[in-house]
């Protein structure tokens, strides 16, 4: 292997450990508002005001990214959501 085909292959190694992904919880007609505050303030530790601009984004916009990291984290995250009953999945980041 040349020296270029081992920088491309590290590079793509370091890019797919480096991957940034997104957990998205959905909108739902089940769950009600302060209930999706009180999760987002209970699991995700955020403050009254981050957590209510948050579900509102939910409610308004039919879904919020609530968190981002590597994707081990982030499946966690989606399961802890599925464990309170709201609706969530994870996706690359954007960014």
């Amino acid at each position: 292997m040349s020296t270029q085909e081992e920088l491309e292959r590290d590079r793509a190694v370091v890019t797919l450990v480096d991957d940034v992904w997104v957990t998205i919880v959905w909108n739902d007609p089940v769950n009600l508002m302060s209930y999706v505050t009180y999760v987002f303030r209970t699991y995700f530790g955020f403050t009254k005001e981050v957590a209510a601009a948050r579900m509102m984004e939910v409610h308004r916009d039919g879904r919020s990214v609530v968190s981002s990291g590597p994707r081990e984290k982030m499946e966690v995250d989606v399961q802890a959501m599925h464990s309170y009953g709201l609706h969530a999945t994870l996706q690359r980041s954007d960014a």
